[in-house]
């Protein structure tokens, strides 16, 4: 897939989105990507995973699994796509875990997907996971990567589009000092600052 089908995939569904926004990570930025907002569309959520999928095709992938919410999905198109089995993680008292009787059986090699990357925080704490369970990651895939490229998962990274937005730390949000009214839309519960 080319950026610019993926970017008009991300348009016409409606998940990037302008304004005020508090990120998962808690960072501030003028831009936001509702990635759940595609998976309203099976054809669409369907293409990207098996794109992202062929980059993984010859490397041995015995199971595919996500952070639970943004990865879920993703997750199972990708494991069809791969044609193994795909499980999700999430988390428990803020630790990722797996329930619902999922298991990484010992020395699987694991490919790990998410569908938007800012700092890869949830991604490392499914990589941690799953070399606890004395198993391989293989690599991480995602719809987006907005981290700037700065993130590093120590392993083949590949996304549908890399962006470039900016976002900052609360006390240093221009937004913030402008007065322009914070929404936070992800699904994480915050501190008011």
């Amino acid at each position: 897939m080319e950026r610019q089908e993926v970017i008009k995939i991300l348009t016409d569904t409606d998940v990037l989105m302008e304004g005020h926004f508090q990120l998962t990570s808690g960072r501030h930025s003028d831009k936001y990507l509702q990635c759940a907002r595609i998976f309203q569309y099976p054809e669409h959520a369907s293409k990207i995973a098996v794109h992202l999928a062929a980059q993984f095709s010859d490397d041995g992938v015995d199971l595919v699994i996500g952070p639970a919410i943004g990865g879920i999905i993703l997750s199972y198109e990708m494991g069809r796509a791969l044609r193994v089995k795909t499980i999700f993680a999430e988390r428990d008292n803020g630790v990722m875990i797996l329930k619902r009787g999922f298991e990484i059986p010992r020395l699987s090699k694991v490919l790990v997907v998410e569908d938007v990357v800012t700092t890869g925080g949830s991604v490392k704490e499914v990589i941690e996971l799953v070399k606890s369970h004395q198993s391989e990651v293989l690599g991480v895939a995602a719809i987006v990567d907005r981290s700037g490229g700065k993130v590093d998962f120590g392993t083949k990274f590949i996304c549908a589009v890399r962006m470039d937005v900016m976002s900052f730390k609360p006390e240093e949000c221009p937004l913030c000092k402008s007065g322009i009214a914070l929404v936070k839309p992800g699904s994480r519960v915050f501190a008011q600052p």
